[in-house]
């Protein structure tokens, strides 16, 4: 079943458990920059399929720098890193049986939205992956890993009783790093 369900989706999402960062303390969080592994991370919070993703972009500050004496222009120096939340549309997160196979859909996605709102601390933070499908779903094109992810917003579909559709409408994601691995 998971590959009927898989092919007729591209992307493939999954969340694991980030480590718990520690303020003042280096080398706690998952580094963005380190690495061309994904990050390996705790427990599963699931993994899924979507039909579309956005999100994957990086955009640096630059700061200007006016040094005295020159006037034919100024030097910039880099500044930080803003990411942009990771959107993904149209599909859904799963439960897989012990064959490996998509069973049922997974609630903890929704579960862990409802603990950020409720006030749970410390905020449960997920690192992800998300594979780009090739043309057999069988080989994996691309992969870019975040971390430290935080649900924003989470969109179920409109429910009709002629479809039965159970999926994520929109699923959106701020993070604190990302990398093309």
């Amino acid at each position: 079943m998971a590959d009927l369900f898989m092919r007729s989706f591209r992307f493939q999402v999954t969340l694991r458990k980030s480590p718990e960062a520690v303020a003042g303390e280096a080398g706690t969080a998952s580094d963005p920059n380190q690495g061309s592994e994904p990050p390996a991370g705790g427990a599963a919070l699931g993994n899924g399929a979507f039909q579309e993703v956005s999100g994957l972009e990086v955009t640096m500050d630059v700061a200007d720098y006016l040094e005295g004496g020159r006037n034919d222009g100024l030097i910039r120096r880099a500044g930080r890193a803003r990411y942009v939340p990771i959107v993904l549309k149209r599909g859904m997160f799963y439960a897989a049986d012990d064959d490996g196979n998509a069973s049922q859909l997974n609630k903890d996605l929704w579960q862990w939205l409802q603990s950020v709102v409720s006030g749970q601390r410390p905020i449960p933070r997920y690192d992800g992956l998300i594979e780009v499908m090739g043309k057999h779903n069988d080989d994996i094109v691309a992969t870019w890993a975040f971390t430290r992810g935080l649900p924003t917003r989470i969109k179920g579909p409109e429910l009709n009783g002629k479809t039965g559709e159970i999926a994520i409408e929109e699923l959106q994601i701020a993070h604190e790093g990302l990398r093309l691995l």
